[in-house]
């Protein structure tokens, strides 16, 4: 799978920026697809307005148009949902189980995980605590 630098995957955003901060950036682009759905909605809504008068070619250049819009509209919905839901369950994830410092990770070097499983390797700044996220 391709890296994609607005939407780095768990364990290269926690080296790269720390789990705050990529919770946040996650959280940004979750609502940037929200902002996007909610255009191409309008968007859809401006094409069936077009229906209403034209001929021929203008009728299929609106259908064309009603289809893009929607199928924006969908794919940017379902992006918003994926990123917000994942976001969230790596936020639960996200407390010591020791000192129960919340989002205060370190990348665990230490240990890797296979990389046939989801499960990233994470160790407290705080106290040192290590346990692995399950990355789903």
């Amino acid at each position: 799978m391709a890296s994609n630098p607005f939407n780095p995957a768990l364990p290269e955003g926690i080296r790269r920026f720390g789990f705050r901060k990529w919770y946040e950036r996650e959280l940004l682009s979750s609502h940037a697809h929200m902002a996007l759905a909610l255009v191409s909605a309008v968007a859809l809504i401006a094409s069936f307005e077009a229906f209403k008068g034209g001929n021929w070619t203008e009728k299929l250049i609106d259908t064309a148009f009603v289809l893009i819009c929607a199928s924006v509209s969908l794919w940017a919905l379902r992006r918003y949902l994926y990123l917000l839901m994942h976001a969230e369950e790596m936020a639960n994830q996200a407390n010591c189980g020791q000192c129960k410092a919340y989002g205060l990770l370190l990348l665990d070097q230490a240990r890797t995980a296979e990389p046939a499983t989801r499960l990233v390797p994470v160790c407290c700044k705080r106290c040192g605590f290590r346990w692995n996220m399950e990355d789903a």
